[in-house]
């Protein structure tokens, strides 16, 4: 789709949310149970039995949001063998799951590098911007609540799913949602795969409007074959939510720097 690389639009303040947020979501990655083997590509069953008991404890279900339907029978991590040959077995849970924490805990978990370093790249750009406009208190606060509005406008839209729900997706879109509304003509440099990684800059408005319309064309399932193994649709919802929060807030902000143009000759070297 589309590569952000950078914006024109230097913040006041370190981010400190923003890097705090990134080191998380890269440390409790490092450390989820079975992911070593999925990142080489070479995932046997001990490591799926233990990476699945992981995400029932501590991912979102959509099930469980809605409905509080607690399954009685989850993966114990371990590995057994039944009539149909070896498999994860599962039984009682030993610990007490609350579904709303778990829509925390699972905007920090993520499936894969790819799904990890997509997300942070997105919120590295774009979510220093908006933590310097919101101050670090209520951007921490601003960022959970679209995680959590994602999480449960994706699960209303699919109340009887009993498929875990994870990545920071949800949250990031509410940052990118708050930075149309705050800085849409900002210029941002992107990278176009179908294009050949073209680099382009283009206003803020163009990359993440188009950003916005591929989510909920995918949402429907235009346009991909497998929608439902991504929550597009908790895309739609944070990039709405964060829009309306940031909404207040437009007119104080103020505007982008003009962009720098090219100096040749003494008009680059002042003083000369």
């Amino acid at each position: 789709m589309v590569i952000p690389v950078h914006d024109v639009n230097p913040a006041r303040r370190t981010p400190y949310v923003t890097y705090a947020l990134i080191a998380a979501n890269f440390v409790v990655f490092l450390f989820t149970p079975g992911i070593a083997g999925s990142v080489a590509g070479q995932s046997d069953l001990p490591q799926l039995c233990h990476l699945q008991a992981f995400l029932e404890h501590y991912a979102a279900v959509p099930r469980e949001l809605i409905h509080d339907q607690l399954p009685r029978l989850v993966p114990s991590g371990a590995v057994g063998v039944g009539p149909h040959g070896p498999g994860c077995v599962v039984g009682p849970p030993e610990y007490h799951k609350s579904p709303p924490a778990s829509v925390f805990t699972a905007m920090f978990l993520h499936g894969s590098w790819l799904h990890l370093l997509g997300n942070m790249l997105f919120l590295l750009i774009f979510g220093n911007n908006i933590e310097d406009r919101l101050g670090h208190i209520r951007f921490a606060l601003f960022y959970v609540a679209c995680g959590y509005a994602a999480a449960y406008g994706f699960a209303y839209l699919n109340d009887t799913s009993g498929d875990p729900l994870i990545g920071a997706s949800g949250a990031i879109a509410g940052v990118l949602g708050a930075y149309l509304v705050l800085y849409p003509r900002v210029r941002v440099w992107i990278l176009m795969p179908f294009l050949l990684f073209l680099p382009l800059r283009l206003p803020a408005w163009a990359v993440l409007g188009f950003w916005f319309v591929l989510q909920a064309l995918y949402s429907s399932g235009a346009g991909v074959s497998k929608a439902g193994t991504v929550a597009y649709a908790a895309h739609v919802v944070g990039f709405l939510v964060g829009m309306v929060l940031a909404w207040p807030l437009r007119r104080g902000t103020p505007p982008p720097p003009e962009p720098r143009r090219v100096q040749w000759g003494r008009q680059a070297r002042p003083g000369w």
